[in-house]
């Protein structure tokens, strides 16, 4: 089968077209501004990729067009596609209907770490023989790419609420149909789709109606929003994480960190991850692999050698003592625990934050009014304000002199490179490129150093 794909160096949808190239179907795509990574993994793997969206890619003939959410009524292929009656489809449906439909399917939702614990989960059933498929919203350094079809009837995939297409606005995760779920956490985010907290809950209600009785769901104990959903109506088995009525985790003197369940011990963890929410992350982790045959002790082996997600806190250089992270936080809890896991390790050592408020909640300035204390634990923070619809100055005002924001990237990376001493920690949080400001900054600092 010829598929077209329509927004295709997204991450999801780029998966899927690599999956659907593994799979022995020929792929082609299109999208606004062929970008890399997505454009170059693709192109290596010999997908034909097309600027823009022109009316004439219909003479491509392909069976089937699948349609990515970021394609709405108005683009002119999608309309060529509906006035002429072409076979089209969703993304989700399709992998759910071309892939899923004969596999274990091992989804991992929540507002935040969906694609820390996927990327957990399938190096996990790695380790352990298991060759999983996947599907994941970054690039686990353990493989090195986002999504392959893999060996064995296991497939992990990162769990989006987000809406699936212009026409259907159920959420993503809907489709994917899992025998085990990962309930991470759930707050108010996309307020571009998303009415309420309630909304979000409903989805995940819906979601939870399609859990089999045999399978698991693995919930956060901690999070009353996730109670609620479960109160809707749960006929699956349920484990808890982070509750001692479930998996939870005590740290030790040595820094390595003891795993329990209920009350019975399953080993001991030593990593390099920072931070509660990572623990977390492990402990769900752990609770699903197990359900798909993996022992507790293999599974905490195979963590000891997991080497996280590109963009969540991956160092991108250092220069004269000054280190500069990386990392893909842009909802306030995921800003402040990301922060705090940071400051866990360095102690009384200078924190510089710098943050893009970018994703469409930041923009419509939902979250304004907690985004000064998300950046607590910082000592310093830069905040880069164009494009914004509120006043992110007015919002981070409390925090005095500590704060300080720039509407141009330039001015902005000569700030944070006049500003960093020795010793000091850069940590930049965006959900995109923002700029190409991590290469540019260590340049900078370098510059500053040599003047």
């Amino acid at each position: 089968m010829h598929i077209h794909i329509l927004g295709i160096c997204g991450t999801f949808m780029g998966g899927i077209a690599a999956i659907a190239r593994e799979a022995g179907h020929e792929v082609s795509g299109c999208d606004a501004g062929v970008y890399p990574p997505m454009s170059i993994q693709l192109e290596s793997q010999g997908i034909a990729l097309i600027e823009g969206f022109s009316p004439e890619q219909i003479g491509l003939n392909p069976d089937l067009f699948v349609i990515g959410n970021v394609v709405t009524r108005g683009n002119p292929l999608i309309e060529e596609i509906l006035n002429r009656n072409l076979p089209y489809i969703s993304g989700p449906q399709w992998l759910s209907e071309n892939i899923l439909r004969d596999k274990w399917v091992l989804a991992v939702a929540g507002t935040h770490g969906k694609t820390t614990t996927s990327s957990m989960l399938a190096w996990i059933l790695e380790y352990a023989g298991m060759e999983p498929g996947f599907l994941i919203g970054g690039i686990p350094q353990n493989f090195g790419l986002s999504a392959r079809l893999g060996g064995s009837p296991f497939f992990i995939i990162e769990a989006d609420e987000y809406d699936t297409a212009f026409f259907d606005k159920r959420s993503k995760f809907v489709h994917f149909r899992p025998r085990t779920a990962i309930l991470n956490n759930l707050e108010f985010d996309h307020a571009d789709i998303f009415a309420d907290l309630a909304a979000i809950e409903q989805q995940f209600h819906y979601f939870v109606r399609v859990i089999p009785g045999n399978g698991l769901i693995v919930s956060n104990g901690k999070e009353q929003s996730l109670e609620r959903v479960l109160t809707k109506g749960c006929w699956t088995p349920v484990e808890r994480v982070g509750v001692a009525e479930g998996w939870h985790s005590d740290i030790l003197g040595d820094g390595g960190i003891a795993i329990r369940f209920m009350d019975k011990a399953q080993g001991t963890l030593h990593w390099e991850l920072l931070g509660e929410h990572n623990r977390m992350n492990a402990l769900a982790a752990l609770a699903a692999a197990r359900h798909a045959g993996v022992p507790a002790n293999v599974a905490i082996a195979a963590l000891t050698q997991f080497k996280n997600v590109k963009r969540r806190m991956e160092m991108r250089g250092e220069i004269n003592g000054i280190k500069v992270y990386d990392d893909f936080a842009h909802h306030p809890t995921a800003i402040r625990t990301t922060l705090e896991g940071l400051r866990s390790t360095v102690g009384g050592t200078r924190i510089i934050a710098v943050l893009e408020p970018r994703s469409n909640t930041m923009k419509m300035g939902i979250w304004k009014d907690s985004l000064a204390d998300s950046l607590a634990a910082a000592d310093l923070v830069f905040c880069y304000i164009a494009n914004l619809g509120w006043n992110a100055k007015e919002a981070l005002s409390r925090m005095g002199s500590r704060a300080v924001s720039h509407d141009n990237l330039e001015q902005l990376i000569a700030a944070i490179a006049a500003a960093a001493h020795p010793g000091d920690c850069v940590l930049i949080m965006s959900n995109g490129g923002f700029g190409g400001i991590h290469e540019k900054l260590l340049k900078a600092i370098g510059e500053t150093i040599a003047n």
